[in-house]
């Protein structure tokens, strides 16, 4: 049914384009009557037709895609603009915040998934289509910028570092561009434009706050330009500042919940009508809390539980259970709240920004020109508490706390009520203390600091030959970027020495080894930690255990660009251009790991330092050749042009790449054109895909396909169950043992129905982590084809419809764990290597399960396959109402996603369109995306109207009823409203979004907006 409703869909945009080509064709008289539109009738926001104004629509500019000048309405691909007024209109501080915005591009909220995952690094990097945001490059002022994050992921550049200030507009284009700009422009391109001739002072200021009062944000910029040398130079500085606070997890209703799903006991096949799993609410881990649940056998197994806990102060007291649904989680009860596992749901920003930028014609045909950018954003996100529990590795150091009566920390009355209920403690053996620590570090913060400087000089200039003009730029540009992540550690040797308390001869608590007989391991600077309750670590405790961990790393990147354009010969039609570019272009990265990483002082393996770089060098064309217009009319032909483009790439590490683009623009009548684009498209591996270092540790998070709350789900859930029956029948061990295995002896098909992997939720994989010098350019080839309407006896209207198609082969795509075990048992005829890269556990631990991952890898492999259709649409209409009365525009943008679909290994093909949760991004792929605005302005008075839409979409890929108890996710529209009064000197706005407090659809808590009701006010000065 996706198929047919495709097929429809495009065949009615040929019959909306012929039917509009033919209203066009029949209404000359009333083209001659209409009023034109006045130039103020530029929108704020829509495709670059629609933002063209009267007085701009047909002179030749440079428009992102293409380095040949050109009117804006004659490009061959769709491209989207942001203006600095949508900005002002929502509030946003950051340009980030206007990408999110729209339609095309996947929101990147740097919010926490509801998974035990924290809520990231805060880096807003553009991602079209949800293809990545690898697959999406960023230019400023048509040029590349230095990559700003660091890791075995994308390369990604921050729209933080942009100034709000200084942006004349963002251009975004919506189809494969790597012909004019090289690797990552799979399926776009999004270049930030920044004013060139700022004249006189504006200063800006903006708070906000949430209707809970929290996560308040606040911005103020101050820019200031002048024109000087009898107006052949302009030199314009800004200064900008923002902050947006981190949101704790659990300060909304939905988070609040609790809400989890566990195996549902009821379940009796994969074709019953019954999810293989349940919900349950104020889910909790029954087997630790912050204040200490005791046990009598380090395992995680409930008739271990002593039934006593301890309370904050140290004493004791009963502990209950609540209803237990295996390992690890209860519904209620006094262990730890889910909703308490990561500290922030949305992750705290504050950025500063400041930058020059400036311009001198030294002749009338030569400018130089500079641009200078220094740019620092600290982001802070919590992550999970410390944990010793029962559920973690004594190689780890995470493991419980083994303690007896001699402990000098327990108190009469706790040693007093343990010892009557063991026995065994009562004669000097140990319990064991399972806790988190709120208390043992600093914090449990993660914070994360990106400095980016760049610097660049140009040359721009013009020409003339035979009387033909010609243009030329010559720049190079050097770009750093320091980054930094660092939390707080612990010591895991003196942990071991802390965690061990013992009076001294003169009764003094202190560390056990300084207790003893033995000498030669003492330690002066040793304090004991009390483990007992919550909030009882001494400073000098927590001074002697913490230690900082982290990362530092440097992006350099050298860039040297020189283009000449201009027109070398006259058709009947109009001038043939043609544009030429060569660049080179030099990337380093260096990855330099804190010293107690380096060291393996935390319990995990040294991690290793890295250094690489490449270079590029490319050479590129272009060519447009009008075939029909100007003085040449033909029927139903008014204007029709070809253009192309290719580009040959050197790269020193991974070789050579061609890449090209055809494309066509005809214009039946006047008003109406057709366009039509084929490109092939290509992304470079980057650096840490390329050289990370093997690391091996322990980890969790591996979802095992085989796992009895999984195993009906996959893209084959029958080829799933079968392959993992298979696995079962030939290892009788597999299911047995550990927490909640099954009997030695059991049926295959019994073992498989109570299997759960421990390395889901616990680290107990032995992860091998690192790069691949192997990896290849993965290639995209992209079609876009459309309409642009822009009907002359319908002044102000604008229509655009494309259709996109991309089909991407080699992908660099990251595979972990659950992976390679996903395309091992989901394939019928699975890659060599694929079912080798992890293996499990023969025997069950007190831990694990036999069965359970031993270990495993993670790495990069040009396996993937991603096919994208889908289609963009904007309609934009501006109603004059007389010289008194104002203005109303209209727009309507929307993308439709027909088709996302994406394999590991070319066999099984997952579908991630129509979900919440796709797994390209991590990020919801509606089928539909929307958004509406209304504006209305008269004079100084402005206000704005928008509607957000999000179509229904299933829970994840696959998602049914059997294998997920709320399969299906509504849809989600939010409202916003903004009023703001500018009588030139001063303005003043307000705004609230999401005017109706609208929650994300159940049970998510990212399709939507989570963060409720905000509100804003802000104050513009200009002189």
């Amino acid at each position: 049914m996706r198929h047919g409703f495709t097929i429809s869909l495009r065949a009615g945009m040929m019959l909306t384009t012929a039917g509009a080509a033919m209203l066009a064709g029949i209404a000359p008289a009333m083209a001659q009557t209409a009023a034109a539109v006045p130039a103020e009738t530029t929108i704020a926001s829509g495709s670059i037709e629609a933002a063209a104004d009267e007085g701009n629509a047909d002179k030749d500019i440079i428009v992102t895609g293409s380095r040949i000048r050109r009117a804006a309405t004659d490009t061959t691909t769709p491209v989207a603009v942001i203006d600095p007024q949508t900005i002002s209109d929502r509030g946003f501080v950051s340009v980030g915040d206007a990408l999110n915005n729209q339609p095309s591009l996947n929101s990147q909220l740097a919010q926490a998934d509801g998974s035990g995952d924290s809520s990231g690094s805060g880096i807003n990097a553009p991602s079209l289509f949800g293809l990545g945001t690898g697959r999406t490059l960023t230019l400023v002022n048509g040029r590349r910028m230095v990559t700003t994050s660091s890791g075995l992921g994308d390369s990604q550049v921050d729209a933080n570092i942009v100034p709000v200030g200084l942006l004349q507009r963002v251009e975004v284009v919506q189809g494969g561009a790597a012909a004019v700009y090289g690797s990552d422009a799979i399926a776009g391109v999004v270049n930030y434009i920044l004013r060139k001739d700022f004249q006189g002072v504006e200063g800006d200021f903006q708070g906000g706050v949430t209707e809970r009062g929290d996560r308040p944000t606040y911005s103020a910029r101050l820019t200031a330009g002048h024109n000087f040398g009898d107006g052949r130079g302009n030199i314009a500085a800004n200064v900008e500042w923002s902050r947006v606070a981190a949101l704790a997890y659990d300060t909304r209703p939905r988070t609040q919940l609790g809400r989890l799903t566990v195996p549902n006991s009821a379940n009796t096949s994969s074709t019953d009508g019954i999810p293989s799993t349940r919900e349950i609410f104020d889910a909790r881990f029954w087997e630790f809390n912050a204040d200490g649940v005791i046990f009598t056998t380090p395992a995680p197994v409930s008739r271990f539980l002593l039934g006593r806990q301890f309370q904050p102060d140290g004493s004791i007291a009963n502990f209950n259970l609540g209803t237990q649904y295996g390992v690890p989680f209860a519904a209620g009860g006094d262990g730890f709240p889910y909703a308490k596992l990561v500290g922030t749901l949305r992750t705290g920003v504050e950025r500063v920004t400041a930058n020059v930028l400036g311009h001198y014609d030294l002749t009338d045909g030569v400018t130089l020109s500079t641009e200078l950018l220094y740019a620092r954003t600290d982001a802070t996100e919590g992550l999970q508490v410390r944990s010793n529990t029962i559920l973690g590795s004594s190689a780890l150091g995470t493991g419980p706390i083994a303690f007896t009566r001699t402990n000098p920390y327990l108190t009469t009355g706790a040693v007093t009520a343990l010892s009557a209920l063991s026995p065994t403690f009562a004669a000097g053996g140990p319990l064991f203390l399972s806790k988190v620590f709120n208390d043992l570090t600093p914090d449990n913060d993660q914070t994360y600091r990106t400095e980016t400087y760049r610097g660049l000089l140009a040359l721009d200039g013009r020409f003339d030959v035979a009387g033909r003009r010609f243009d030329w730029s010559v720049s190079g540009s050097y770009a750093r970027v320091d980054g930094r992540q660092q939390a707080w550690g612990v010591n895991l040797a003196r942990y071991n020495n802390a965690i061990s308390a013992a009076r001294n001869a003169s009764g003094a608590i202190v560390c056990g080894i300084n207790a003893d007989a033995v000498t030669t391991n003492d330690d002066a600077a040793c304090a004991p930690i009390n483990p007992f309750g919550n909030g009882n670590v001494s400073q000098a405790a927590r001074d002697y255990v913490s230690v900082r961990t982290g990362n530092r790393y440097r992006n350099e990147q050298v860039d040297l660009l020189a283009t000449l354009s201009g027109a070398v010969l006259t058709l009947p039609a109009g001038d043939v251009k043609v544009a030429a570019a060569y660049e080179h272009r030099d990337e380093t990265a260096r990855f330099t790991p804190f010293a107690a990483d380096q060291s393996g002082i935390l319990g995990t393996a040294p991690v290793v330092p890295q250094r690489g770089r490449y270079n590029t060098d490319e050479v590129s064309g272009e060519i447009l050749v009008p075939l029909v217009g100007g003085d040449v009319r033909l029927p139903l032909v008014n204007a029709l042009e070809l253009s192309g483009a290719y580009r040959f790439v050197n790269n020193s590490v991974v070789g050579d790449e061609q890449v090209w683009n055809v494309g066509a623009r005809w214009e039946p009548v006047e008003g109406i054109g057709l366009r039509a684009n084929r490109s092939r498209n290509f992304r470079a591996p980057t650096l840490t895909q390329l050289i990370s270092p093997s690391v091996q540790n322990l980890q969790g998070g591996n979802q095992d396909p085989c796992d009895a709350d999984r195993i009906s789900g996959g893209p084959n859930p029958t080829q799933r169950r079968a392959a993992c029956l298979a696995l079962f029948q030939a290892n009788p061990t597999y299911g047995t043992g550990g927490p909640g295995g099954a009997a030695v002896g059991a049926s295959a098909a019994d073992r498989l129905a109570a299997f759960q992997n421990s390395g889901e939720n616990f680290s107990t994989t032995l992860v091998t982590t690192g790069g691949n010098r192997a990896l290849r350019n993965e290639v995209a080839k992209t079609w876009t084809y459309g309409v642009v309407a822009q009907p002359r006896f319908i002044p102000g209207l604008t229509i655009t419809a494309d259709r996109i198609e991309i089909d991407l082969t080699d992908g660099l795509v990251p595979f972990t764990t659950q992976d390679f075990a996903a395309a091992c048992y989901d394939d019928v005829a699975p890659a060599a290597g694929v079912c080798d890269a992890f293996t499990r556990l023969s025997t069950a631990t007190t831990a694990s399960q036999a069965g359970s991952f031993a270990t495993g890898r993670t790495t990069t492999f040009n396996a993937g396959i991603i096919r994208y259709r889908g289609e963009t649409y904007d309609i934009s209409y501006v109603l004059p109402l007389g010289a008194d009365a104002g203005r109303v525009e209209f727009e309507v943008a929307a993308t439709h996603t027909g088709l996302l679909t994406s394999s590991l290994t070319g066999a099984v093909f997952t579908r991630s369109d129509n979900t919440a949760n796709s797994p390209i991004t991590g990020v919801a792929q509606p089928d539909w995306a929307g958004r509406f605005d209304l504006r209305y302005s008269n004079g100084p008075f402005r206000f704005t109207y928008q509607a957000f839409y999000l179509s229904p979409v299933l829970a994840a890929p696959n998602a049914s009823i059997e294998n997920n108890p709320n399969p299906n996710i509504a849809g989600n529209t939010t409202h916003s409203i903004s009023f703001a009064y500018d009588i030139g000197t001063f303005a003043f706005r307000f705004g609230v979004n999401n005017l109706t407090d609208k929650e994300p659809s159940y049970p998510t808590i990212s399709y939507g907006d989570i963060i409720g009701r905000s509100f804003f006010a802000g104050a513009r000065f200009r002189f």
